[in-house]
């Protein structure tokens, strides 16, 4: 007779072995930091990105030391920023799989700043600065960031809605990395980007509550990221490892306003998206995980 303590074993809690994963953005950064969550756990992973010799280091460096072995790390071109290659995506990963589990929409863009904040300079040099951003810049960081969630979770609605059939009392899930840019009042010197995490958000509220309707069976769900190691926080491609590296001193946490004192660590993702992915009764959440950024800048 059991005790009934088992269910409470966090190898239990957190169970996705077995599972379908889909990671967009997956070959560097936050995105490699949850394929590897989920592939060490013993998931199939199929990671996305448009530069395929990213990929195929991701796989030869994280890919062939998985420490569960039913682990799987398995590479796919893809621009989410164009609705064919999304469909490409789609076809790849439907090709082996009947059903997916998680789809974790996070490939993400920003492009130039802006330098001049509320109060510092005169009204025509603050029109001056905002008016001379590219528009093809805002164009491209909306395109990838919510556009690009948006038609790759239609896309691969199908694929996730099936994943209660073959796992009955089970969902598939949308996890959709947002950012605790979208949530702040400052502009951090990119008003595009965060302007289009706001979106980002609010979409995955919209998405939420659309795919709960009958016969549709699928969570939705955010993490809002603070600053963790990315080829976007560090402005600099990725290491031979696929990583990045954020100078750290003894007064970052006051330079930088994070009481936690650091950056953001993987396994602090790793712990994020697998509670996103496990927990069933997880509905329309945005779960900020920014080492209490926002607790400085409101």
């Amino acid at each position: 007779m059991t005790s009934g303590n088992e269910k409470f074993a966090s190898k239990n809690l957190f169970n996705v072995e077995d599972w379908v994963c889909v990671v967009t953005g997956g070959g560097t950064g936050i995105g490699l930091m949850a394929a590897q969550a989920f592939a060490n756990n013993g998931a199939r992973v199929y990671i996305a990105s448009r530069r395929k010799e990213v990929l195929d280091n991701a796989i030869k460096t994280w890919g062939s030391n998985l420490v569960h072995p039913k682990g799987k790390m398995i590479p796919v071109v893809c621009d989410v920023g164009e609705k064919a290659s999304i469909q490409n995506l789609v076809k790849e990963v439907g090709k082996n799989e009947k059903c997916v589990d998680v789809l974790m929409n996070n490939a993400g863009i920003t492009a130039g700043t802006s330098e001049v904040e509320k109060g510092h300079e005169s009204a025509e040099a603050l029109a001056e600065e905002l008016f001379s951003e590219e528009e093809k810049f805002w164009q491209d960081v909306y395109k990838v960031n919510v556009m690009g969630a948006f038609f790759t979770t239609a896309a691969f609605l199908p694929l996730l809605n099936a994943a209660s059939k073959v796992r009955p009392g089970h969902t598939g899930c949308v996890i959709n990395t947002t950012s605790m840019s979208g949530v702040t009042r400052t502009t951090q010197h990119h008003y595009k980007y965060n302007v289009s995490k706001g979106a980002a958000i609010h979409l995955n509220t919209l998405l939420a509550q659309e795919l709960r309707r009958p016969g549709v069976k699928v969570r939705v769900n955010s993490v809002a990221p603070g600053i963790f190691p990315s080829e976007m926080t560090a402005k600099e491609d990725s290491d031979e490892l696929n990583k990045s590296q954020l100078p750290v001193g003894e007064d970052y946490g006051a330079q930088k306003g994070i009481p936690a004192g650091r950056p953001g660590r993987d396994e602090d993702i790793a712990q994020t998206v697998l509670f996103l992915a496990a927990n069933e009764y997880a509905y329309g959440q945005t779960v900020t995980i920014d080492g209490g950024y926002l607790l400085e800048h409101p």
